[in-house]
């Protein structure tokens, strides 16, 4: 594997005014191990994507070149593995071990050497089930597992990784962070995107950080770079070890009960559970990879019926429909009374433009467009999505459409608001003003439940949590 070069490269996705990034020079040698950091939409996610040769011509306007070992990569796409964020979009057959071994039939691997380097990557990786596991019933965070590991049994001389530890939990991402140093050959090159960066510098010997404006802000090993720049680098946004986030607790006690479940289950996803969740508190809800909280998350949002158990709503949340379990609501009313933010943000969207997909809760809760506009320019602006209101949800980064997803279920201040990993693909700007946003909406007396893998999420905000483990 030979150089990964880099010179004046700049990319504009069609139909947007701004750049995505730009006037990036790097060089890689064969290796090297890069941790790759900037702000939300300084270009990190692009410029893997130009390493992997997945921006194809028609799609945007390029500026400058990059090369890996001499060719184009869209040339030389046999040479590079990359996981993206949304480890969904990889997976392509109906079960685990085929949906390894589909890259490895389509490179023409012998037939006798398929499934031994399946059965390796899957040990690798820590993937929990044989080889005939439904990918449908995986969930996110073994998703991810599964994408590096039909990654890793390619064998790729250039690694690209796009926050693979973002929807796991903390064992899961200690067994891909090992899975990763266990895989590299002495002439791997890795290129990793993480916003854990403190447990991510045992992988790396270089960090990288790309300016939002253009350009390069610092190149060197970790020490030197958070040494020299750790300060200013935290203020503009990136995770510099060593910063503490300010906690958020509430301000008053809870209030009502607003949502009980009484033995509520889903078998074999969920396995029975009872809780009640109060006005003024926000739950987190805690646990390992596939123990079914995406599973609870939908249920309490409304969206799943029940196989056990219940789910009732009180007075104080559901007025005169109290006595009907929240998956009979009419629609208007769910997203009146619970608002749901889905682990996968593009599961979601709808219209056509950022400012739509804001604007559309409070439009069809009959706000007037004064208020609309006022609530959708507000939302815009602590999340740093102004440059973005004309932009299509499907074109933005991980990053990016995480936060426009919790937007659109801030939007209508819901009484109860259920999200699945509101932090993922955060800076810690953005963190720190999505911890803000809960913590307003909570002890303005709303209910808050937040399915996450987030430590210093749970910390900061949460009040109770609730530990959920495998069936």
């Amino acid at each position: 594997m030979g150089a990964v070069v880099v010179r004046g490269f700049g990319w504009r996705h069609a139909g947007r005014r701004a750049w995505a990034v730009r006037g990036v020079d790097l060089r890689v040698e064969a290796g090297e191990r890069v941790l790759l950091l900037g702000p939300s939409g300084a270009g990190k996610s692009t410029l893997l994507a130009a390493l992997a040769g997945l921006l194809p011509e028609d799609s945007g306007e390029q500026e400058g070149t990059v090369e890996i070992d001499g060719l184009d990569p869209r040339k030389g796409r046999e040479r590079v593995g990359i996981v993206f964020q949304d480890p969904e979009t990889q997976l392509v057959m109906a079960r685990s071990g085929d949906d390894v071994a589909f890259g490895l039939e389509n490179r023409g691997t012998p037939a006798g050497e398929i499934w031994p380097r399946v059965d390796e990557a899957l040990t690798r990786v820590g993937f929990p089930y044989p080889r005939d596991r439904p990918t449908a019933a995986l969930s996110g965070g073994e998703q991810q597992r599964l994408a590096l590991a039909g990654v890793l049994a390619l064998r790729p001389g250039l690694l690209l990784l796009d926050e693979p530890t973002a929807n796991l939990d903390p064992t899961g991402a200690a067994l891909i962070r090992a899975a990763v140093a266990g895989a590299l050959d002495a002439d791997t090159t890795l290129i990793l995107v993480e916003h854990r960066v403190a447990e991510t510098l045992s992988l790396v010997d270089r960090v990288v950080v790309l300016e939002p404006g253009g350009g390069v802000r610092a190149d060197g090993t970790p020490e030197a770079v958070f040494g020299t720049h750790g300060d200013a680098l935290a203020d503009e946004g990136v995770w510099v070890p060593g910063r503490p986030v300010p906690p958020r607790h509430a301000t008053a006690p809870p209030g009502d009960v607003l949502v009980t479940a009484d033995r509520l289950g889903l078998p074999p996803r969920l396995a029975a559970v009872d809780l009640a969740v109060r006005a003024g508190e926000a739950l987190a809800v805690v646990g390992p990879n596939g123990a079914g909280k995406s599973t609870l998350a939908l249920l309490l949002g409304g969206l799943l019926r029940p196989g056990t158990g219940r789910v009732a709503a009180t007075p104080a949340l559901a007025g005169d429909d109290a006595r009907t379990p929240p998956h009979r609501w009419r629609a208007p009313a769910l997203a009146r009374r619970i608002g749901s933010v889905f682990q996968d943000p593009e599961h979601q969207f709808v219209t056509n433009t950022v400012f739509d997909e804001l604007a559309l809760g409070p439009r069809r809760t009959g706000q007037p467009e004064a208020a609309v506009r006022s609530t959708v320019d507000t939302l815009l602006d602590r999340l740093r999505l102004t440059k973005l209101a004309a932009a299509n949800p499907y074109t933005l980064s991980g990053g990016e459409a995480r936060r426009l997803s919790v937007a659109t279920a801030l939007a209508t201040a819901p009484r109860l608001l259920v999200c699945d990993e509101p932090t993922f693909g955060q800076d810690r700007r953005t963190w720190l003003e999505l911890v803000d946003l809960f913590a307003e909406l909570r002890d303005a007396g709303h209910g808050l439940v937040a399915v996450t893998h987030d430590p210093e999420f749970v910390a900061a905000l949460a009040d109770r949590r609730l530990t959920l483990e495998w069936v």
